[in-house]
């Protein structure tokens, strides 16, 4: 059983931006990318945020139906609050570059579900650090108005420098001498993560908030529940609250 939530934030109606529509083509999508990009904000203001949330999604190339998962836990303590899912089709071809257009839908039908309103959120997958300067957290930042960093496992795009093999260790990732994302260390012996801003953050605040929630594993554990949540792992979830 999950930890009764106290004095949480209760949503009574989610809002989430109009920004486009769904139905769309390839081409329009890069398009779209590429318009949306220059409302990306990439200044901070102020975060201190009391819940945390890490989205996730399980799918594959091969398979239309894939499950996502939101899940929301508190800071200090790191502590899961709530955790949502939703299963449903998937309406956009896989496509390097658009994942954004084939996984958002899902994400933002389990969003819907909550009863907690993050104040940060933790995305599996690229901000900024993207061809077109937009990738999944900064189309999920711009559509719910929210503080967001990206965090991949795997490099899109810029080149990629040394860092050293400790935890904590970074280094700033350049595409075409832009800044567009950091190389860390979040575990000891283990290969890097890419941190890059989403929306409404900066590129330090976001290196340190991933570090802040990073306990022991390579992803922060917003986005490490997550990725268990999506891939239907609940009791590795449930376990760790004991």
């Amino acid at each position: 059983m999950l930890p009764l939530i106290t004095a949480a934030i209760i949503i009574s109606n989610v809002k989430i931006k109009d920004l486009h529509d769904w139905q769309i083509g390839i081409n329009q999508a890069k398009q779209i990318q590429l318009e949306l990009a220059c409302q990306v904000s990439r200044q901070s203001n102020g975060i201190k945020p009391r819940f945390i949330a890490g989205v996730d999604i399980s799918s594959g190339q091969a398979r239309k139906t894939a499950r996502a998962a939101v899940v929301v836990i508190n800071y200090p303590e790191l502590r899961v609050r709530e955790i949502k899912t939703a299963e449903d089709e998937l309406n956009f071809p896989y496509v390097p570059g658009l994942l954004s257009f084939r996984e958002t839908p899902l994400i933002l039908a389990a969003w819907r579900k909550l009863s907690i309103e993050p104040d940060l959120l933790i995305v599996d997958g690229h901000g900024i650090a993207h061809p077109r300067r937009f990738g999944i957290a900064s189309h999920l930042g711009l559509l719910l108005d929210l503080p967001t960093i990206g965090c991949a496992k795997s490099r899109l795009s810029g080149l990629e420098p040394p860092i050293d093999s400790e935890a904590g260790s970074y280094a700033e990732l350049t595409d075409n001498g832009e800044i567009i994302g950091a190389v860390l260390r979040s575990k000891t012996g283990t290969k890097p993560i890419y941190v890059s801003i989403g929306h409404k953050i900066d590129l330090m605040t976001a290196v340190k908030w991933v570090t802040e929630c990073c306990c022991g594993y390579r992803l922060p554990e917003p986005a490490r529940l997550a990725h268990l949540a999506a891939g239907g792992n609940m009791a590795a979830i449930l376990s760790g609250l004991t």
